[in-house]
């Protein structure tokens, strides 16, 4: 098992936002700068993004997901907007583990932000055998294991039950030593329980949620509207499903919580730190706000002085602690 090392990026990667209350943050074994990161999936290998965010602001960057072997994809149509949301059926469209290696890791490591690499595999042994390869690329600040995609088969199922959901991140664990995070599906009766196995099998942190499963459908037409009939459904829809479970989340396991699920402005992101989030992920809303991230840091530092804070720690789950005064 390769030894574990603490991986202390605040100070690697400076903010520019200038604040009185300290913004860094704490993953298991990982040190942000600031708790404002980009969720995979909406953000590409950040090339994509980069007319429009100040990464050197952010504090992380997890590219869309790879997997072993390149992937086209789900037939078209594969987005489709609904009422406060949208739903999409990708199916993890990517360029696979080589040309990640040899075309994204170089730039992503070269930006003035932290950069994750998101894997996902049919089997646990795809899993750590790619864990295994990303372990050679110490700049890389963690790795996200997307074992909770609604629009593929095989990986889900990982994610859906305690006991694979261990095994699936003990044997990234056991395989690399870089940071590894969970990130688990709402789809499942409790997710606590997925929870406290992917802190068994030693995850850093969890970050919930990911897509519930929904659909749209052409009435006039008598058709589903996605060309795989059923997609994962994000945006502001579903922001009180995702609070609930970060709020039981926290209460049940002691490992760090990222929020994930219709954040798009400062109030957001304080509910998902009160809530017990210890960092949040921008998703949707870099569609429609390409630079929202870092406007968010701003108004992250902005809100904690006019609350009088002088740590963000002193935000973070202050809905499971007694009442305090001040922050």
């Amino acid at each position: 098992m390769p030894q574990l090392a603490s991986f202390d990026l605040s100070s690697r990667f400076s903010t520019l936002a200038t604040t009185t209350a300290k913004l860094e943050v704490q993953l298991g074994r990982l040190r942000l700068r600031n708790p404002i990161l980009v969720a995979s999936g909406t953000f590409g290998y950040a090339r994509e993004m980069a007319a429009f965010v100040d990464f050197a602001k952010i504090g992380g960057i997890i590219p869309k997901t790879i997997t072993p072997v390149g992937r086209i994809g789900n037939p078209p149509p594969r987005t489709v907007e609904t009422a406060s949301g949208m739903l999409n059926s990708i199916g993890l469209d990517n360029d696979g583990l080589d040309t990640f290696i040899t075309k994204h890791i170089p730039y992503l490591t070269s930006l003035a932000a932290p950069a994750f690499a998101n894997i996902a595999g049919r089997t646990i042994e795809e899993y750590a055998e790619m864990a295994r390869r990303l372990d050679e690329f110490p700049q890389l600040a963690g790795l996200e294991l997307n074992i909770s995609c609604p629009n593929v088969t095989g990986g889900v199922d990982f994610g859906t039950n305690p006991e694979s959901a261990e095994k699936v991140v003990r044997s990234v664990r056991e395989a690399c030593s870089l940071p590894v995070v969970a990130k688990l599906t709402p789809n499942v009766t409790d997710i606590t329980a997925v929870a406290k196995a992917a802190a068994a099998g030693g995850a850093d942190a969890v970050s919930l949620v990911n897509t519930f499963q929904g659909m749209a459908i052409n009435w006039r037409k008598r058709k589903p509207v996605l060309g795989n009939v059923l997609g994962g459904l994000s945006g502001p829809a579903i922001k009180p499903l995702a609070l609930r479970c970060v709020y039981q989340v926290a209460k049940a396991v002691d490992i760090p919580i990222i929020g994930i699920g219709g954040i798009s402005t400062i109030d957001d992101v304080m509910e998902f730190l009160v809530a017990g989030a210890s960092a949040v992920q921008i998703g949707t809303a870099n569609f429609y706000n390409p630079g929202v991230s870092a406007r968010l840091v701003d108004e992250l530092a902005a809100i904690l002085a006019a609350e009088d804070c002088s740590d963000i720690h002193e935000i973070i789950g202050s809905i499971h602690r007694p009442p305090a005064t001040g922050c």
